[in-house]
């Protein structure tokens, strides 16, 4: 009997004024990066070490500044949830860096969605099992575009807006000030457990009232001097 091996699916994300795509290796992602979202969340907004886990590769949907991508309801859930995030993406590796390295290690910035189905993650919270089942499945990391580094817009971000709507009401709204840990910071953290690559993307947490969506529902996320991605859900 012959077996047939499928291919890998590659994923690039599109460099903002650049021939170049950045080929999108590991995602990673922090969980409860903002006070009041650890708060909602049931847990103490006391800024203890960042904890992460991971959507895989074939979860990430990109989505260009300009278009309205679709993305499926999934299966299993009755509670899909979205969670709006600021991205890096990693340009230069290594382990156990420093401050100045984590800042170094930085290509760009994008704006991203972890969204999840938050009846398979409260399921498997309560029985002390990981959250891959409610975190990493199909379509669920819609990502913008990356925009390169530079120091003014590095300077723009720490204090930018980041936001949700959904079909035009404001849902989620906060400024990446305040992150509990800075992305400095979370990346630092994540070295001592992982040796970082080129192609690694850090989603670094969502502010606070996440909340349901339904099909026919439309999503417009946003970060301040990054841009915003519209995603619709279908059946």
């Amino acid at each position: 009997m012959k077996y047939i091996v499928p291919e890998q699916k590659r994923v690039v994300l599109p460099i903002v004024e650049s021939d170049e795509c950045f080929p999108v290796g590991r995602v990673f992602c922090v969980g409860r990066n903002y006070a009041e979202h650890s708060r909602e969340m049931g847990d103490d907004p006391e800024r203890d070490p960042p904890f992460f886990f991971a959507k895989g590769v074939a979860d990430v949907v990109p989505v260009g500044f300009s278009e309205t991508v679709s993305i499926r309801y999934p299966m299993a859930s009755r509670q899909f949830e979205y969670e709006v995030e600021l991205v890096v993406a990693i340009g230069r590796g290594g382990r156990n860096l420093t401050l100045e390295q984590a800042a170094d290690a930085v290509l760009g910035y994008a704006v991203g969605l972890d969204m999840t189905r938050r009846d398979l993650q409260a399921q498997a919270k309560k029985k002390g099992r990981p959250w891959e089942v409610g975190k990493s499945f199909d379509e669920s990391a819609p990502i913008s575009p990356i925009l390169l580094k530079t120091d003014l817009l590095t300077k723009q971000i720490l204090n930018a807006e980041i936001g949700l709507k959904v079909n035009d009401d404001l849902k989620q709204i906060s400024h990446i000030s305040n992150l509990t840990w800075s992305i400095e910071e979370v990346i630092c953290k994540l070295s001592e457990v992982f040796e970082l690559r080129p192609g690694d993307l850090i989603m670094t947490g969502t502010p606070e009232n996440v909340g349901p969506v339904i099909s026919g529902d439309e999503m417009t996320a946003w970060v301040d001097s990054i841009g915003e991605i519209r995603v619709r859900v279908t059946d």
